[in-house]
């Protein structure tokens, strides 16, 4: 028995007539009689009563089309769903970013995202440079948000595309000497205590600073931006911060602008060439629409996404 089968058997039970329903269908009633006479063969068992006014179920009948309708309305949802899947507008993706991300660059990004798929789950994880790669790599998640590009073995087989641009501040406390200073130079953080990410975390970041690490009175370790400034705040040292981190500043703390600047390197959108996932491809072009720096490349490098507009949709 096949589908089509199945619609000329609930038309023929929605018009109770055989010449109407053949109408709707587009085809002879003759051809349909003989379609409707064959499931009834199949089944061994009448499906109408045939009057000279039309049909009328029989109690057979009733069952079966009720049936078949559920039958039909569950392979229209199943083409829907699939098309849905292929346009990247239901399934997941997995994120994982260094905490910086959050203060400028995600907040906006993902709420773009959301409300161009709300379909899509999102599960996001804060991971370092180094966790997010391996762990890339690994296939634990699809997406990552690093400072600088993931390295490594393996790191070959991934894309990655520069998202936002930062350079180096200073954080001290408000009693700081620096805290008068419009600005200090690289020389002038040379010998102080610093407070900096681990090298073991964000490898890229502390090769920039290294000259500076390497003239510090003291390195004070910490893991997240909120924890540099806070150490700062407590008088432990000068923290050193992304550009973005300006709009963290505690009443206890000023922001001290480093010149000449230092650029640190990028947040990097890094994702497994190979990754034909729709959501991932759907979030990809939400990035080119909403970071237009990386539209270009992303277009080059993921050809999958420059035929998407800025809600991750075919044209």
């Amino acid at each position: 028995m096949e589908l089509r089968q199945l619609r000329y058997v609930v038309a023929v039970a929605e018009h109770r007539h055989f010449r109407r329903a053949a109408q709707a269908l587009g085809m002879t009633q003759p051809s349909l009689s003989r379609q409707v006479a064959a499931v009834e063969r199949e089944l061994g068992t009448a499906l109408f009563d045939r009057t000279a006014r039309g049909v009328v179920l029989t109690a057979a009948g009733e069952v079966y089309a009720g049936h078949a309708r559920q039958v039909l309305e569950q392979v229209e949802a199943g083409a829907t769903e699939a098309r849905r899947a292929a346009r990247g507008q239901t399934g997941s993706v997995r994120l994982g970013f260094v905490g910086e991300a959050l203060i400028e660059l995600l907040p906006s990004l993902l709420a773009r995202f959301r409300s161009a798929h709300p379909g899509v789950g999102l599960e996001c994880r804060e991971l370092s440079t180094a966790q997010s790669g391996a762990a890339l790599l690994a296939g634990d998640i699809d997406l990552v948000i690093s400072r600088g590009a993931p390295a490594g073995d393996g790191a070959e087989r991934l894309t990655a595309v520069p998202v936002a641009q930062d350079h180096l501040i200073a954080v001290c406390h408000r009693g700081h000497p620096f805290a008068r200073l419009p600005a200090v130079t690289p020389d002038q953080l040379r010998g102080q205590a610093l407070i900096a990410t681990p090298a073991a975390d964000e490898p890229a970041a502390v090769r920039v600073l290294a000259p500076l690490l390497s003239a510090a009175s003291g390195v004070t370790q910490a893991r997240d931006v909120h924890t540099v400034i806070g150490l700062a705040a407590c008088g432990l040292g000068v923290g050193l911060l992304p550009s973005s981190a300006r709009r963290l500043v505690r009443p206890e703390t000023v922001m001290v602008e480093v010149d000449p600047p230092v650029r640190l390197p990028d947040l990097t959108m890094a994702f497994r060439t190979a990754d034909g996932s729709p959501p991932l491809a759907a979030f990809l072009a939400v990035t080119m629409a909403h970071c237009p720096g990386t539209a270009r490349r992303l277009a080059r490098l993921v050809p999958r996404v420059s035929g998407r507009d800025g809600r991750g949709l075919p044209r």
